[in-house]
């Protein structure tokens, strides 16, 4: 296996491990604290790094940390609760599909990145993969939902885009709890003052948290951000198809919910768009990060 392939396969557990998200959540976690479960997943994994590497920004990466965080979780992550609390979870995920197409225009805006027929085309593929993977009939759109799922969406792309633009000078362990860190909080005035206070947390609410932090973030996206310092993000970003696939699987397997026909075939398309996504990029070396 060359070593490109097992950048890609190592990126693309972080998403498939995301997938996993909505079945913590719903099983292990109090209902109702969205901002709370985002400032507890990334804030306490992010203090725990910076315990391990012992190493603080210097110079303009406090603001870059702060901004990073801000567009990869902070910012992404309330969006995205909003989002889910107003729409039905396919238009949600479906929204959020856009992504790898936002981020091949970003990626020519801001590193200067040919825009390749193939990834536009694996990037569609993959919204029409997702929204028959999780679209019903019956979605109904709320503006203000679709609005919060769309600029979330934004601000992911902006800082997968920006976290391959800028050359970290640190590990990608370092750089991943910077940014956790910081996400975390800018997180922590925003819920509490829109939440109220958690209830006493039970053995099975710790250990939902432990796990959404602990593997649902740092390690994660130390793989994610691994991944962007060695790939072009219109690789990387499509790889977070594999989310929404492995979260209708874990529902069919652990909840019982039931797996149809066309969601089969959507899974199949979606697997078709990330392997397209790939082939785009073949033959053609990285850009260079810059600083």
């Amino acid at each position: 296996m060359s070593a490109r392939s097992t950048d890609i396969l190592l990126t693309a557990v972080a998403p498939a491990i995301w997938g996993s998200t909505y079945l913590i959540t719903t099983e292990f976690l109090p209902a109702g604290y969205p901002l709370h479960v985002a400032m507890l997943r990334a804030l306490p994994a992010g203090l725990l790094l910076l315990i391990i590497v012992r190493r603080m920004p210097k110079g303009v990466w406090w603001l870059r940390a702060f901004l990073l965080g801000a567009l990869n979780f902070s910012f992404f992550w309330a969006m995205l609760f909003v989002s889910a609390y107003r729409l039905p979870g396919g238009v949600a995920a479906t929204v959020g599909a856009v992504q790898p197409l936002i981020v091949v225009v970003l990626s020519r805006v801001i590193l200067g990145s040919p825009i390749r027929r193939l990834s536009v085309i694996a990037g569609a593929a993959g919204l029409a993969g997702v929204a028959l993977l999780v679209l019903t009939p019956k979605a109904a759109l709320d503006p203000i939902g679709v609005a919060a799922g769309l600029a979330g969406t934004v601000s992911m792309a902006f800082g997968t885009v920006l976290s391959r633009h800028w050359t970290p000078p640190v590990s990608p362990l370092t750089f991943t709890a910077w940014q956790l860190a910081a996400g975390g909080l800018l997180l922590v005035p925003v819920a509490l003052f829109f939440e109220p206070a958690l209830p006493p947390l039970t053995a099975e609410n710790l250990l939902g948290f432990a796990y959404l932090g602990l593997i649902g973030a740092a390690f994660t996206y130390l793989l994610w951000f691994r991944g962007l310092s060695r790939l072009e993000p219109s690789q990387v970003s499509p790889l977070g198809f594999l989310s929404p696939v492995v979260a209708i699987l874990l529902g069919w397997g652990i909840l019982d919910q039931q797996l149809v026909t066309v969601q089969v075939v959507g899974i199949a398309i979606v697997f078709a768009s990330v392997w397209m996504s790939q082939q785009a990029q073949m033959g053609h070396r990285a850009l260079p990060m810059r600083a």
